[in-house]
């Protein structure tokens, strides 16, 4: 493929709002992740929860797309001078050649979770306030964030659990290459909900403690949310050797089963190699891997055997998830935006809450934060049904 410049970027979770607080956080190994007091819910756990979602105001002629969901798009939008890259963005190619293209899992669900408390007591109907298609529908957040930044060019969503926010890079490079948009938004924007917690919950996958990926005690995620976003666009002809570029998308489906990823890891192996050849790199190119590191048993053995499968057990990696948590549908855009600032600020993250590495797991998994020279970043997600995804992203110079 042809690399994509990754012109403007931003972040939202619970380990800050916008690059800034994030990379201080990173620096800092801070969690953000803290004991579940989300709503009506009673469930013992940690979870990475957003401040201010609720109180986020959405302009007065987008109403109909208030739910929490389109409130944290709005919040991550408004970081970094993101939605003035979007309108010169706009500007420079016209509104019909800029697409958006953005991840969610479970989208406005919340909103259909509080309809039906309020549902009529002898009809059982639900409120006349409640608009499923703006709201709960996966497309709302794609409708509203393109109406928002008041763009005219393709817009989708892709919903296939954690890889979704990764699946988007490749959607929006296949239209910039067929010559169908010049630039698009693309990302992911997941939130807290009483079904991904109590859904998580019934499965036995979240853990009582803050998640600790790769850890030999490790015992589940922790749900998070979070609002990322990217500005792609071609590469210019006068590149910044700083800038930060796409150079690899890699997808494959394993469909082992519904919730548990193949047991030696065979999806996930066929999706780094595919991004690998994406990008015409070879293992030893890739300097420091951004695992999808959930921090369950059977998703960290897998990954760490298709890792070491690939790239040996020398290549450094870690999960970042123990600081935001697992944020599902917006993980692969989150991560993608971490891998920036580890190659802009040559930093590979130790994961956090990690004490003590499982010696049955043989990629080199990191603890601690190294600062030396990063190059290229694959980073991986990948999600239920057998959905996974990688990108690599690199240093243009």
């Amino acid at each position: 493929m042809k690399p994509l410049l990754l012109a403007e970027f931003t972040a939202t979770s619970c380990i800050g709002q916008g690059v800034a607080p994030t990379l201080t956080a990173l620096l800092e190994q801070r969690s953000g992740l803290a004991r579940c007091e989300f709503e009506t819910v009673k469930i013992d756990t940690h979870i990475g929860e957003v401040p201010g979602v609720d109180a986020q105001p959405l302009p007065k002629d987008l109403q109909i797309f208030n739910c929490r969901n389109n409130r944290l798009a709005e919040l991550g939008v408004q970081q970094d001078g993101f939605f003035d890259a979007v309108q010169a963005a706009a500007a420079r190619w016209g509104r019909r050649r800029v697409g958006v293209f953005i991840g969610t899992s479970t989208a406005g669900i919340m909103q259909t979770e509080l309809a039906y408390r309020a549902r009529e007591a002898v009809s059982g109907a639900l409120p006349p306030s409640f608009v499923y298609g703006t709201t709960h529908n996966a497309f709302s957040v794609a409708d509203y964030l393109r109406q928002r930044c008041r763009l005219e060019g393709p817009a989708m969503v892709v919903s296939s659990a954690c890889a979704s926010s990764a699946k988007v890079f490749g959607s929006a490079r296949r239209m910039i290459e067929a010559g169908l948009i010049d630039a698009a938004l693309v990302g992911g924007t997941d939130s807290l909900c009483l079904t991904t917690l109590y859904g998580f919950h019934s499965l036995q996958l979240s853990s009582p403690a803050p998640c600790r990926p790769f850890d030999a005690a490790r015992d589940g995620i922790s749900i998070g949310e979070a609002a990322a976003f990217v500005l792609l666009m071609r590469v210019p002809e006068n590149l910044d050797p700083d800038a930060v570029l796409l150079y690899g998308v890699g997808e494959s489906s394993d469909a082992y089963h519904m919730s548990a990823p193949h047991p030696e890891g065979l999806g996930a192996k066929r999706a780094m190699q595919a991004a690998l050849t994406s990008a015409s790199m070879e293992p030893g190119d890739i300097d420091y891997i951004n695992l999808h590191g959930t921090g369950t048993p059977s998703n960290d053995r897998s990954e760490s055997q298709a890792v070491t499968s690939i790239f040996g057990p020398t290549t450094p990696c870690s999960s970042t998830k123990g600081a935001t948590g697992h944020t599902l549908g917006a993980s692969g855009a989150l991560e993608a935006v971490i891998s920036i600032l580890a190659i802009q600020n040559a930093l590979m993250p130790g994961g956090v809450h990690t004490t003590r590495i499982d010696p049955n797991l043989t990629a080199h998994y990191i603890k601690e934060n190294r600062r030396a020279p990063v190059l290229r970043v694959l980073s991986n997600s990948f999600g239920f049904g057998g959905a996974n995804c990688s990108l690599i992203l690199g240093r243009a110079g």
